[in-house]
């Protein structure tokens, strides 16, 4: 990469005041421009493939898309862009599942600044970069039984990336138009996914839904507005 050539990065964070320490952050250490913000993982994927920033410093949390699925979008449509996870959720089950899905870093919230920039600065050369900690607990070498994208197999196959922005919607408790009306497709078409994966999951109740996709860090316990 040309050093004098600034590394561009998207901010993918859903908390304002978040995303604003960082850029203020990043722009002060000078060899960084923020290039976007985005406070939705669909709109991480969107500003992605429009921007082409060098780094995509992504949070898991993030609502409409979480971070595990719109890094798995952004990957599939671009194999060589860089996610470099930012997230206050460091847990050997989350790291399995993004590490999985081809993310460059992962770096806990606490993280001093002096390590974030590193981390931008040794991803936008080509390296991977881990927290010390995180870093320790993965040479450990966990053997877990899971598919290759490090989610437990549903009964039906893997849920696609739409059937799982629809569960993720559905768990956050939006009514099959809202969910369309974010999709930008058919209220029939919201049905019809739905019913897949509930197929898949063999979940047929909405309240166990959210309760499976909090169980799997889809989204937050907080996160869930009402049971439909």
């Amino acid at each position: 990469m040309n050093p004098s050539k600034k590394i561009t990065v998207l901010l993918a964070e859903d908390h304002a005041i978040v995303r604003q320490g960082l850029r203020t952050l990043l722009e002060t250490e000078g060899r960084c421009a923020v290039v976007g913000q985005a406070q939705t993982g669909r709109e991480a994927v969107e500003l992605t493939a429009t921007l082409r920033p060098d780094i995509v410093l992504m949070d898991i949390a993030m609502p409409v898309l979480n971070g595990l699925e719109a890094t798995r979008q952004i990957l599939a449509a671009n194999p060589a862009a860089k996610v470099l996870i930012l997230s206050a959720h460091s847990d050997d089950e989350y790291i399995e599942r993004l590490t999985a899905a081809g993310v460059v870093g992962f770096l806990e919230k606490q993280t001093s600044a002096e390590i974030l920039t590193q981390a931008i600065h040794e991803v936008a050369a080509g390296k991977s970069f881990f927290s010390p900690a995180i870093a320790k607990r993965m040479a450990d070498g966990r053997n877990r039984s899971r598919d290759r994208d490090g989610l437990p197999r549903p009964h039906g196959g893997r849920l696609t990336s739409r059937e799982m922005e629809v569960l993720q919607l559905v768990a956050e408790g939006r009514a099959n138009k809202q969910v369309a009306a974010t999709l930008g497709i058919s209220i029939k078409t919201v049905e019809k996914h739905r019913q897949h994966l509930m197929d898949k999951l063999n979940i047929h109740e909405t309240a166990s839904l959210t309760r499976y996709a909090i169980a799997q860090g889809i989204i937050e316990s907080a996160v869930q507005v009402t049971i439909i």
